[in-house]
């Protein structure tokens, strides 16, 4: 595909990343390998110098990988990206590569559980002091900041709670300080919102979640905004050692081909479940980012193109309401992670964050009646009927 031709979205789910191989094979081949031969002793001495563009070891470029880390980056309007072994490998490169002993990060308090804790046990050990605040909150953000802020790391909307933070206000306050601005992309994926438009400086993804969509990939991304910032990046990235194989790569470029209609009826779904849930008298509230009632409903309006196919609300009922539903369920999954085929279903205060202190969890707004929904594209109507099984034993 012609790389300067600016293709929708939806051609460019299937085509981006393709190029021409010396076999004409329509889609990218795997290679499966761990090195790369050389022609002769110069040609080897030219690659490692970088004088010449080729392949050396997988772990520092490889055409498989190369082709997902392109599709990626053309979706996102990134220069480029770099794949990572999981979707914490891209938040470890993301911060290995732009912090520095003494740095300060701004961080959402509503994160993924592991980057809070990377953040405020490993980075801590290093001299790096992370403040968590609700990002959604501007005034928080600025009065967490000071001399030594060197990022603002956002996931929006974050997990679980699905609360929306309003990127470009957040890089309107952040450039002047000459502070970066990184998003975390994952509930979203390219498809509905466009960070980079919004000021962002880097994104990264969990490809684990919507971009690969299978449930079949433990995968990450980090995608750079600016092309004179890759070879930092890289080089960072080749001697930490988090990169993707080849087969992985295979398989979420594979997934990103259907990612545009799969995020439409990942839409449509979880709007009309969100709506039965809304209504039902044994939920106090819903998060939902194409409800109205959602606190940053007008955010959510104003950067995102579809409200995704992620779900949060609370039981009446609480810890004891929320074990009874995860019991009764029917069609839906008992499982952690997202963003899938298949629709998941989760209790955060008996399943991952057990084992946090109820006073930190209610904190981070992680209530006791607290369910996630990752709505798949199951039939509509059985995915409700499914819900209500358990509502029911309630």
């Amino acid at each position: 595909m012609k790389s300067n031709k600016n293709y929708s979205l939806d051609t460019r789910c299937v085509h981006s990343g393709i190029e021409d191989n010396e076999v004409g094979a329509v889609v990218t081949p795997i290679y499966q390998t761990s090195t790369f031969k050389f022609k002769d002793v110069d040609h080897g001495a030219r690659l490692f110098k970088g004088e010449e563009q080729g392949y050396i070891y997988t772990r520092m470029r490889n055409p498989t990988v190369e082709a997902c880390e392109m599709a990626v980056a053309s979706l996102e309007g990134g220069a480029k990206a770099l794949g990572c072994g999981s979707g914490m490998a891209a938040t470890n490169l993301l911060l290995a590569t732009l912090l520095n002993a003494g740095d300060h990060v701004v961080c959402s308090e509503s994160v993924y559980g592991p980057t809070s804790t990377l953040l405020s046990t490993v980075y801590s050990r290093f001299g790096i002091k992370t403040s968590f605040v609700d990002t959604s909150d501007l005034e928080a953000i600025k009065n967490a900041i000071n001399d030594k802020t060197k990022l603002i790391f956002i996931e929006t909307p974050g997990n679980p709670t699905l609360v929306m933070s309003d990127i470009q206000a957040i890089a309107d306050i952040a450039k002047p300080k000459g502070i970066k601005v990184a998003v975390d992309n994952t509930f979203m994926s390219p498809i509905l919102q466009r960070p980079f438009e919004l000021g962002a400086d880097y994104i990264i993804h969990s490809m684990t979640k919507f971009l690969n969509g299978h449930g079949d990939v433990v995968a990450g991304m980090v995608v750079v905004k600016n092309e004179e910032e890759y070879p930092t990046f890289r080089k960072v990235l080749n001697h930490i050692g988090g990169v993707i194989d080849p087969f992985n790569s295979f398989l979420v470029h594979r997934g990103i081909k259907t990612l545009k209609i799969r995020m439409e009826r990942h839409n449509e779904n979880a709007m009309k479940i969100a709506e039965f849930l809304e209504n039902h008298p044994k939920v106090d509230w819903v998060r939902f980012p194409g409800l109205k009632s959602h606190p940053q409903y007008e955010i959510g309006q104003k950067q995102m193109s579809g409200p995704g196919g992620m779900i949060s609300f609370e039981l009446k009922g609480g810890l004891d309401a929320g074990k009874i539903l995860m019991n009764n369920v029917e069609v839906w999954q008992l499982a952690v992670s997202l963003g899938g085929v298949e629709s998941l279903i989760q209790h955060p205060a008996s399943m991952t964050h057990a084992i946090m202190p109820k006073e930190q969890r209610e904190k981070a707004q992680i209530t006791d009646g607290l369910v996630r929904l990752s709505v798949g594209i199951e039939d509509v109507d059985e995915l409700i009927e499914g819900l209500n099984a358990g509502l029911d034993k309630i």
